[in-house]
């Protein structure tokens, strides 16, 4: 086993605030990077940085620690599921003291190399760490509520449908996976709520980069009579969008506020992935991250929201989703599925 070149400051009970971490940075000053003591890496999955979503908002993230935490950062980005442990090793080979993941596709390279490892210190995200096969004590879970921000523009669609008497709104998904799932279960129940006759459509990519996959399951969906469409699929779902545009019909972005790319974009799911990343370094820089444990993420931290609306969507609908979330933080709305049949 390497030794070891960092060593952590003794274990102190530091409570992380998520208001300095919630502003996105353009960029670390010199002055920082020089002042650094403490080392994080970030692994991104296959969408890269320019996903304008997921990877991004990770980054943003590292940004923000970087600036506000005076860490040094280091970003390896994946192409394919084999740069996965390749890139966790060159974080090591950095010092770092905190190397974070990017997604649930890495769980078992994330299995493997925190399990090779053990004195180091990690964190991923979208990944329960109590379930991988190793069950490392050195690896921090950061989880989120997907469905209750599903759920929200879930509800803006219903009601998009129902002022507009249509009957079906649709979403695509890059992969069945857990995280994706969760945004998807709670859209579909939104909508429902919202307008319990409306019938919900649902695909899969099986792509988080391909732009073109994604907007041929849409196309399709929008062609069954679909009003709006939920894109769950990264850097591929784009592609969603465009096909909204196309379309002239309405378009939900994920993860991050896609709300720049046109008023045909409703709105937007918000994942705070920003925050939790910062957050993660943060507690590993104090010696309090959670090894071992999750940290979860939900409407009751501003974890999971909504963003911008579309010039397009009337003021009902906008006043309606705003006391659904506030319902929500008061934890108030129950019986949210996680999952898609």
């Amino acid at each position: 086993m390497r030794k070891r070149w960092l060593t952590l400051a003794a274990l102190g009970v530091v409570t992380v605030l998520l208001a300095f971490v919630v502003a996105a940075v353009r960029g670390s000053s010199a002055s920082a990077a020089h002042k650094a003591t403490f080392n994080a890496c970030l692994v991104t999955d296959i969408g890269g940085l320019n996903d304008h979503g997921f990877n991004h908002l990770a980054y943003m993230g590292l940004l923000t620690a970087e600036k506000k935490l005076h860490v040094s950062g280091e970003v390896f980005q994946s192409k394919s599921a084999a740069d996965y442990i390749p890139n966790f090793q060159a974080c090591l080979r950095k010092h770092a003291g905190v190397t974070i993941g990017i997604g649930f596709n890495m769980q078992d390279a994330m299995d493997s190399i925190s399990s090779s490892f053990p004195q180091d210190k990690f964190a991923i995200v979208d990944v329960d760490v109590t379930g991988l096969k190793h069950r490392p004590k050195n690896v921090e879970g950061l989880l989120f509520r997907e469905q209750q921000a599903g759920y929200l523009v879930g509800y803006a669609a219903g009601m998009w449908a129902r002022l507009k008497h249509k009957s079906v709104v649709g979403s695509v998904g890059g992969q069945k996976i857990p995280p994706v799932d969760r945004y998807i279960a709670g859209f579909q129940y939104g909508a429902k709520k919202a307008d319990p006759g409306i019938k919900t459509l649902n695909g899969y990519s099986q792509d988080f980069v391909n732009q073109a996959k994604c907007k041929e399951v849409a196309l399709n969906q929008i062609a069954a009579g679909s009003i709006v469409e939920f894109q769950v699929a990264g850097g591929c779902g784009l592609g969603v969008l465009d096909a909204a545009h196309e379309k002239n019909v309405f378009g939900i972005g994920v993860d991050a506020d896609q709300a720049y790319l046109g008023p045909w974009v409703m709105t937007s799911a918000l994942k705070k992935v920003d925050v939790a990343v910062a957050s993660a370094i943060a507690a590993a820089k104090n010696g309090t991250l959670k090894g071992g444990q999750n940290v979860e993420y939900g409407a009751n931290i501003n974890g999971v929201g909504y963003g911008k609306w579309s010039p397009r969507v009337p003021g009902a609908i906008r006043s309606a989703v705003a006391k659904q979330y506030t319902l929500l933080k008061a934890n108030k709305i129950k019986g949210i599925p996680t999952t898609v049949k």
